[in-house]
């Protein structure tokens, strides 16, 4: 279907909805809908079940007790969209932008086709990587709905049944959940910041691996000396190699209330599970640091310099570090020789992260997460793939000579243009 089939079947539609005469209920079912436009449309009641809108543009559209049962939505824009009392069981929207939209009793539940064009219950809705910032799901049935990665800062979940929900690494900072059935739901790394969490035992939720205010880390107020004065310290400690001066070790820290570093120099600095989280970190100098479990979600860290440093299982979800540098360090020794310190993201988390135009010849990614990663126009050449999870991984004018990339067999799913795979499998 085109934009002029779907504009004439919307105006029929905007008749029925009205009474007029000619007016009939939009009713479309496993047709495909991918990157056409609903923006400001009245959608109320409408049958869309099954349907590809992968793409589509639903921005400020109302789709009210609107059937949207087992539709893709993956990439869609859905700001300020009504889906109040809709059916979206089944619905995957994924990586969609779900700004401001209104989910108030919809129901989310599992659902889905099988292969036959039969109905299905095995599906759970899937908002994974989604930003759902300022939602409303106010008595939503969400149970098994999967959150993880999302960005939900200040959604209203008030009465929300999320009972075996996953919200693994989702951003929940400052959210409205009283009420809300929580019971099973999987919270690792889950951001509960600006929240009270004492409601959280009466919602049976687990929050021994959540993020919360109370386990967020060492304060940089009991770092013994103002951060300042540290980082001069350890400046001369890293300008007379260890002579003078003392390594900064913020290790565990929670450094979110600086809110930036831009354009500091922190070369070889200690860094072990320290919360950056949704800092600006523009231009920011890491060079031979030790930072792994280190938490960079949604980090302004574009042009930064990360050259030789180390974030073994570190999380970049929804960072940005467009045009950043992870090369490897180049250490001169005795009788001439070179020896080389390559980035080490080993089990590190870059899921929905924008690494395109990165220099990071010879970086070791061995079992990381890289799902959903712009490596666009990167410098990847000679990087270890090995066990890396590559879905909807992009590639496009990647460099990636001498890379080691999982077998086509391993079930990995990335996009690359033809010529850029070519020379991946060449090389």
């Amino acid at each position: 279907m085109n934009q002029a089939q779907l504009d004439a079947m919307i105006d029929l539609h905007m008749r029925f909805l009205s009474g007029r005469l000619g007016g009939r209920r939009a009713i479309l079912k496993t047709v495909d809908l991918s990157a056409l436009s609903f923006i400001g449309k009245d959608m109320r009641q409408a049958d869309f079940t099954g349907c590809l809108m992968a793409g589509c543009d639903l921005s400020k559209a109302n789709f009210s007790e609107a059937r949207l049962y087992a539709c893709d939505l993956t990439d869609a824009n859905l700001t300020r969209c009504n889906f109040a009392r809709a059916d979206l069981r089944g619905a995957r929207i994924q990586s969609a932008n779900v700004e401001q939209a209104n989910f108030d009793k919809a129901d989310l539940r599992v659902g889905g086709f099988a292969r036959d064009g039969m109905y299905d219950t095995g599906e759970s809705v899937s908002f994974r990587g989604a930003n759902l910032a300022g939602a409303r799901l106010v008595g939503s049935m969400a149970n098994g709905v999967d959150f993880s990665d999302a960005i939900m800062t200040g959604v209203n979940m008030t009465g929300a049944d999320l009972r075996n929900a996953e919200l693994q690494g989702a951003d929940l900072s400052g959210a409205q959940m009283s009420g809300a059935k929580l019971k099973g739901a999987k919270m690792k790394d889950t951001i509960l910041t600006g929240i009270n969490v004492a409601e959280f035992s009466i919602m049976e939720a687990d929050l021994s691996e959540a993020i919360t205010d109370q386990n967020i880390g060492t304060s940089i107020q009991d770092l013994g000396e103002p951060l300042p004065q540290l980082i001069e310290v350890h400046r001369r400690w890293v300008a007379s190699a260890g002579a003078e001066g003392k390594q900064l070790d913020l290790s565990h820290c929670d450094l979110r209330p600086l809110e930036t570093l831009k354009q500091e120099q922190l070369t070889a600095i200690k860094g072990i599970g320290a919360r950056f989280f949704g800092m600006n970190l523009y231009k920011i100098g890491l060079q031979s640091a030790h930072l792994d479990s280190a938490d960079f979600r949604r980090c302004d860290m574009e042009e930064a310099d990360m050259r030789g440093s180390t974030f073994r299982a570190a999380r970049f979800s929804h960072a940005k570090l467009r045009g950043s540098n992870f090369e490897a360090l180049v250490f001169g020794g005795a009788g001439g020789t070179k020896r080389f310190s390559p980035c080490d993201l080993e089990g590190a988390s870059l899921t929905y992260a924008d690494f395109s135009n990165c220099k990071m010849r010879m970086a070791n990614f061995k079992d990381a997460d890289l799902t959903n990663t712009d490596f666009r126009g990167a410098d990847l050449r000679e990087c270890d793939f090995t066990g890396a999870t590559l879905d909807g991984t992009l590639f496009d004018g990647a460099l990636l000579e001498g890379a080691i990339l999982p077998p086509p067999e391993s079930g990995s799913v990335f996009k690359m243009k033809a010529d850029t795979q070519s020379d991946a499998q060449g090389a």
